[in-house]
């Protein structure tokens, strides 16, 4: 009977990540999809915790998570297909709530690919239920049409922009204030930059970005006022974020996306972006 062993990660174990490297591709060879271990984020100081499982000194697991609004804990992992129903994410996902408790997470959000059936069944043999669907997408097309005409700015968000961050993401995301500033407290670290944009000296939406490392950019939390909603600013917004993306040098550009929501989609395809995975998320208590 195997016997396996769960340790946390170093982030700057070269031999560590060496072997998350070595499982992410034993993952594509066998099971002819690509399972991401999420190495930018948990290969850097303050990233996001990893735990690793071991068996017989091989890497057969791995199970990342961060904190996203104070009581929420996201979860990614990755089981090699051998060692698959033999406790290996139960093992994982044990020592991790014990983690987690101490911090005040309640709850767990599992992410899946949408071509992992066994995933999906393991999340649901834990009771949590269905909570959405997002597509991964990434720039693709580094010549998107220019604007025709420009009506916005961006600038870094300064300290005195916090409440209109807040107000603004709660009208256009439907979540209450409460939750919004909890939100952007809790995720207000060094990677992460906030823009404003801005209309005739109004600010009229926002956009953050998370850098992965020196030349990957995650967009996210991107939204316009709804009172300036339908007037095509959230195009001119995405395009100038492309641009000043780009000329940071950064050569990989990522968002995501509920797939139900087409308007976004369109969008998002209008700048250069393209599909290239589909994740469901599901939720459950801790």
């Amino acid at each position: 009977m195997s016997t396996y062993q769960v340790v946390p990660m170093i982030y700057n174990s070269k031999e560590q990540i060496d072997s998350i490297i070595i499982l992410e591709q034993q993952c594509k060879q066998l099971d002819s999809i690509h399972l991401k271990a999420d190495l930018d984020h948990i290969s850097k100081q303050d990233g996001d915790h990893a735990l690793l499982c071991y068996c017989e000194g091989k890497l057969v697991g791995l199970l990342s998570w961060y904190p996203s609004d104070g009581v929420t804990g996201n979860i990614n992992a990755i089981v090699h297909p051998h060692h698959r129903r033999k406790g290996v994410f139960h093992s994982l996902l044990g020592r991790a709530v014990e983690d987690m408790k101490p911090q005040g997470i309640t709850r767990i959000s599992y992410r899946v690919p949408q071509s992992l059936p066994s995933g999906l069944l393991t999340a649901q043999s834990l009771g949590a239920v269905h909570d959405r669907s997002e597509y991964s997408m990434q720039l693709m097309n580094m010549s998107f049409p220019a604007i025709e005409q420009v009506e916005l700015t961006l600038s870094m968000a300064k300290p005195q922009d916090f409440e209109f961050m807040v107000s603004c993401s709660a009208q256009a995301f439907g979540d209450s204030e409460k939750w919004t500033r909890n939100y952007f407290t809790q995720t207000n670290e060094p990677s992460r930059v906030t823009y404003i944009a801005w209309r005739d000296e109004l600010p009229v939406g926002l956009v953050r970005i998370n850098s992965i490392n020196e030349t990957t950019a995650f967009i996210h939390n991107f939204c316009i006022l709804p009172a300036y909603q339908g007037q095509k600013l959230g195009r001119q917004v995405l395009t100038l974020l492309v641009e000043l993306l780009l000329k940071q040098k950064n050569t990989d550009i990522r968002l995501s996306v509920i797939t139900e929501n087409e308007h976004a989609l369109n969008l998002y395809r209008s700048v250069g972006f393209e599909v290239n995975s589909e994740y469901q998320y599901f939720i459950g208590s801790l």
